[in-house]
């Protein structure tokens, strides 16, 4: 009998974590399913990868395969004879220089697997405890286990008035098998890099069970409001005229405009707090809006108006 080493056919380390190996079989099962690559060649390896994933997959399994292993120092396709290994070296108490002989319990794994964990026959096996009928099944068939494909993150983008508000929106996801196109509703008050998930919307497994799709939201900014955490900073020009007297202006919030009044005698740079008039995330928690004054001076003047900036000019010191 040829020796099976399932963590040569995974390519991954014998000390190897239970998320590496998941992680690897998924890599590999996707790579030869028989839908994507045809031909017989692709079907056999995506039956030892299933076969490999079906015990190193399982703790109990994964243990025996181990002892056994570590007894003879076996290798990939290293032929070896069952009945010359003792039983000190595994829990099957087989060997002892006896002939065994087995019958194959499960048609989609190999003769070495089915010598461990097939189904006992009389004569047959290595007095392993038979976990398949303990199970109920009386053999096992990884083709009706479903297997959940890869979990999948795209980036979505949207406005801050879009992310305020929320909003629908379509977009074309490519899984890597085919291209799809998907809905996503984005809840009011989202904060750019939070996450959405979609359940089953991800990329498909070797039995067709879709992971899950995350996606991560991402707010543009805006030209004219700023947003700083729930805060959101604004500007707002006026004349010099204005500042020193006072106004009322227009001024955009994202529930719309309002009029702002402006103190008189204001200086640039001062900052006007709005209370309650920023963000408002999901959980109805909402910041202020700053407006930020700018002083400006007109590009052009009448002549009225040049005369009334130079009698200025003379007066103020």
């Amino acid at each position: 009998m040829k020796y099976k080493d399932y963590y040569e056919i995974l390519d991954v380390d014998k000390d190897a974590s239970p998320a590496d190996i998941k992680k690897a079989y998924r890599k590999l099962a996707k790579k030869y399913h028989p839908d994507i690559n045809k031909g017989s060649k692709s079907e056999e390896k995506f039956k030892e990868i299933n076969e490999a994933f079906e015990v190193l997959g399982d703790e109990e399994k994964r243990k025996k395969y181990d002892m056994f292993g570590q007894s003879g120092g076996f290798h990939q396709g290293m032929d070896f004879d069952p009945s010359q290994f003792s039983s000190e070296y595994n829990p099957g108490n087989f060997g002892g220089g006896r002939t065994y002989t087995y019958s194959t319990s499960n048609g989609d794994f190999s003769d070495f697997f089915n010598m461990f964990f097939g189904s006992e026959h009389q004569g047959s096996s290595f007095g392993f405890e038979n976990i398949f009928d303990r199970a109920g099944t009386g053999h096992s068939n990884f083709s009706n286990r479903s297997i959940k494909g890869e979990d999948m993150e795209a980036e979505i983008k949207i406005d801050l008035h879009e992310a305020y508000n929320g909003v629908k929106k379509q977009f074309v996801l490519n899984t890597g098998v085919q291209k799809q196109s998907i809905s996503v509703s984005i809840p009011r008050g989202i904060t750019s890099g939070q996450k959405i998930k979609l359940k089953g919307q991800g990329a498909p497994g070797p039995t067709g069970q879709k992971g899950d799709l995350y996606i991560r939201v991402i707010i543009n900014k805006d030209p004219k409001l700023v947003l700083n955490d729930l805060d959101i900073n604004t500007f707002l020009e006026i004349y010099p005229w204005e500042a020193y007297f006072g106004t009322e202006k227009i001024v955009e919030t994202l529930e719309g405009k309002i009029k702002l009044k402006i103190p008189s005698k204001i200086q640039t740079g001062r900052k006007i707090k709005l209370s309650s008039k920023g963000y408002k995330d999901m959980k109805e928690k909402t910041g202020n809006l700053f407006v930020e004054i700018k002083i400006i001076n007109p590009t052009s003047l009448s002549p009225e108006g040049e005369e009334a900036y130079e009698k200025l000019r003379k007066i103020v010191k």
